[in-house]
């Protein structure tokens, strides 16, 4: 009855865990950096360096321009020209204060479409983009610079009907906060401390080994829901803004990346450890014990 008992509870223990680690890490992960204004454009900001983003940002830019200038004979030649200006300009320093500049408004649409109640999209606004690469082509004296109209062209991250979708989920996400993790913790040193006290030493490397199950389950779950709805939201995203929406998708997600490794390894040292100890102690005990010769034993 005690052994049923035990393995009840421990197979509880277990799911309980591989649900709690991954709710836990999206509750964190949405209170930390998503809900954080400065800690969002933190990550977004190095991105400024990524090819991926800066020959998305040249395509965009080069396309929108030449919808609106007409060369005749000269418009493909033209339109390498200003592709390779501006992806020459994706490389300066002014490039990176645009980038942060549009991101910031895209911080705006990010806090718009999860708090909203009907679907906006998550897009990258590239006006700053356009008017400082226009400045600057109007001042080395490109003849159809001062053509170029400043439009709002953007890079979509997250469609109106993805926004939709994840808003509900990311409301409860938002309303855990790091409770989910804390209350794991505090799980985690009650199961533990009683095993201790009501079982001693092997109660308490059961727990463990059960305890570092619980981890590896729950740090496989946490890689598939990053890896599902990294795949769900680039489903969606048009052809042409797939590679920078990618670029950003895991910026954004990077620490719940490492999150999976760090609660990976930590699951695996005490599975692997508490099984070690049991099976010291199993040989230990299974040894005979050495007598004296010298001594009588009878």
């Amino acid at each position: 009855m005690r052994t049923s008992l035990s393995a009840a509870l421990s197979a509880a223990l277990f799911l309980l865990l591989a649900v709690l680690v991954p709710l836990s890490a999206l509750s964190a992960w949405v209170d930390l950096e998503i809900d954080d204004t400065d800690r969002y454009l933190a990550t977004v900001s190095p991105l400024a360096s990524d090819p991926a983003v800066q020959n998305t940002v040249a395509e965009r830019i080069t396309d929108e321009a030449m919808r609106r200038i007409d060369l005749g004979p000269l418009q493909d030649t033209a339109r390498s020209l200003l592709h390779e200006t501006v992806r020459s300009f994706t490389t300066t320093e002014a490039f990176h204060t645009a980038w942060d500049t549009a991101n910031r408004a895209a911080y705006e649409a990010v806090a718009a479409a999860l708090d909203g109640e009907s679907g906006e999209a998550v897009t990258i606004d590239l006006a700053p983009v356009i008017e400082q690469v226009k400045q600057e082509l109007v001042r080395d004296g490109v003849p159809f610079a001062d053509r170029i109209t400043v439009r709002h062209t953007r890079i979509t991250v997250l469609t109106a009907d993805q926004a939709d979708d994840l808003r509900g989920s990311f409301r409860l996400l938002r309303d855990g906060s790091v409770w989910p993790a804390v209350g794991t913790l505090v799980l985690l040193v009650l199961v533990v401390g009683i095993a201790t006290v009501r079982g001693g030493r092997r109660a308490a490397l059961t727990a463990a080994a059960v305890v570092g199950a619980g981890f590896v389950a729950g740090a496989v779950m946490l890689w598939v829901l990053v890896a599902v709805g990294r795949d769900r939201v680039l489903d969606g995203v048009p052809d042409g803004d797939r590679d920078a929406a990618a670029a950003v998708l895991d910026a954004l997600t990077a620490s719940l990346r490492t999150t999976v490794w760090v609660v990976l390894a930590v699951g695996a040292v005490l599975l692997v450890g508490a099984a070690v100890v049991r099976l010291s102690a199993r040989r230990r005990a299974a040894r005979p014990e050495r007598t004296d010769p010298g001594v009588p034993t009878g």
